[in-house]
């Protein structure tokens, strides 16, 4: 057993019956994914799921986990995902699949929102190691673009796969990587970007984590705010 599915595991021992589980996306989330319908088909788990996005939704459908849309709902038991970075005060940085504005949803609404990692993405500073995914209204962001410019942010729209366009959100948005001074600390660079014009959402996840679970080497450690 690999430690992403170690991690994705010991996350799914935190899940009860009767709880609206939201699903993260990647490839620790689909480990814990494939264990949550493990558990209903082998232990008799009963739960509703809500997912962060088309992919993660489309795998509890083919393992016949009951799912349920984003808009019926308004609060979450508990949101389990990965994170492309965590740092010691345990805010994220999330995003590179683009999945903003979901996976922000889901996070706030959660009672209990675990983040699950192996140490591999542990920073001492938000940007670290990635570009900050930046969601924009398409038709504003060169002047998006520009206000970010002004608070020392550099970087450009993500082009497509095949090089030839943008990079275009599950619900019509481009998105904007960027780099900014690591001396900005996390709070201050998460209310830049959120207060910024044309900014629909970004991949800062600060003061939404409950809980971070790091495996390492075979071991996983709990982390409690």
């Amino acid at each position: 057993m690999n430690d992403k599915q170690l991690v994705a595991l010991q996350a799914a021992k935190y899940v009860k019956s009767g709880m609206l589980v939201g699903l993260g996306t990647g490839s620790t989330a689909n480990y814990f994914i494939e264990e949550l319908a493990r558990l209903q088909r082998d232990e008799g788990l009963k739960i509703t799921t809500v997912a962060s996005s088309t992919i993660s939704a489309l795998s509890a459908q083919s393992l016949h986990l009951p799912i349920v849309a984003l808009e019926h709902i308004s609060s979450i038991d508990l949101y389990v995902d990965g994170a492309d970075e965590i740092t010691p005060d345990m805010t994220l940085l999330k995003g590179r699949g683009s999945d903003l504005v979901k996976e922000k949803l889901l996070a706030k609404a959660a009672r209990q929102f675990i983040a699950v990692a192996d140490e591999s993405k542990l920073v001492n500073h938000i940007g670290q190691n990635f570009l900050i995914p930046i969601e924009v209204i398409p038709f504003a962001w060169q002047l998006t673009k520009k206000s970010l410019e002004g608070v020392g942010g550099q970087g450009a729209l993500r082009p497509n796969p095949a090089k030839d366009g943008f990079w275009v959100t599950s619900h019509g948005s481009y998105v904007l990587d960027m780099k900014f001074d690591e001396s900005i600390d996390a709070k201050t660079l998460n209310d830049l970007i959120s207060n910024t014009p044309g900014v629909i959402e970004h991949g800062i996840f600060y003061g939404l984590t409950n809980a971070v679970f790091i495996a390492e080497n075979g071991v996983v450690n709990e982390r409690w705010a």
